[in-house]
């Protein structure tokens, strides 16, 4: 060490012993006998809680050390040295007994994941890239688009043939828009009227014999007619009308044949197939007689 001494006085500097012609180990330039280097400096075995000598191999993870014979699994007790593992709860596993107890487990075969395996992860659950398939197909999904319904996943095709909301006329699935008839579900451009087939959504309709018909085709097909103008009285969207023995009348056309008049919430009086106010009716019965 580039300095001289007496050879009495090469001594370990813990215990004072004579280092000559001993083997000895340098800290912090001073120097130190086997005995007390191990008794002060070696580190303790996490296994056998004995100092690891400076004779013995000392192996070490995070701030523990081992035996090079101490350092084993904890569970199977394999040798370590040189194998990969891993740790948990300050205790050292081999790789095989650290998957079987620890690794996290595919939802879809409960088998572990190993390193470098893809997962497929959805609210919690995981899945290796094979087992994450659809509910009905059975074919993996991958990185394609898919759809949850339960606890379940399905691929957009099969999700379309079972769940998917499907027109009462074409019995196509309603991917957009779509409107709602006696709580049935219909295609726009498949709720057409039952005689003319013009579009009804958004249209005025009515309904004869559970059928739709827009309001045209109702009123030429079924509706009343009225007496004065020959019309179809349809009432669609609450237009009045009024009735009197067989006849019909639109409210604006029930009126006197002679003056006009409206005769609606009024007394009337019939000649023949016309209807009179009673001023009429009595002018007119005057005229007959005179």
């Amino acid at each position: 060490m580039n300095k001289d001494w007496h050879s009495d006085h090469f001594c370990c500097w813990q215990c004072d012993k004579t280092l000559t012609g001993q083997r000895y180990i340098m800290r912090d330039d001073q120097p130190y006998c086997i005995k007390c280097y191990e008794d002060v400096f070696a580190n303790q075995c996490d296994e056998c809680q004995k100092p690891i000598g400076i004779d013995s191999k000392d192996l070490s993870y995070k701030d523990k050390h081992w035996h090079e014979q101490c350092f084993l699994c904890n569970m199977c007790k394999v040798s370590l040295v040189d194998m990969p593992f891993g740790s948990k709860n300050d205790r050292i596993f081999c790789s095989n007994c650290y998957d079987q107890a620890f690794a996290t487990r595919c939802d879809g075969c409960s088998e572990i994941f190993r390193a470098g395996m893809k997962k497929m992860e959805y609210k919690g659950k995981q899945w290796h890239d094979k087992c994450f398939c659809c509910a009905a197909c059975k074919n993996p999904i991958g990185t394609k688009s898919f759809i949850p319904k339960n606890d379940d996943v399905y691929c957009a095709t099969c999700y379309e043939d079972k769940f998917a909301t499907r027109c009462s006329k074409c019995r196509k699935v309603i991917s957009t828009g779509g409107v709602t008839y006696k709580n049935e579900p219909w295609h726009r451009e498949c709720f057409c009227c039952t005689n003319c087939n013009a579009s009804l959504a958004g249209q005025r309709f009515t309904s004869k014999d559970e059928k739709p018909y827009c309001a045209n085709c109702y009123g030429e097909l079924f509706a009343k007619r009225c007496n004065a103008c020959t019309k179809p009285i349809t009432g669609i969207g609450g237009a009045k009308f009024i009735s009197f023995e067989d006849r019909h009348w639109h409210n604006d056309c029930f009126v006197c044949a002679q003056c006009t008049t409206s005769l609606v919430g009024k007394g009337f009086i019939t000649d023949g197939t016309d209807i009179l106010c009673p001023e009429c009716a009595k002018a007119r019965l005057m005229a007959q007689n005179s």
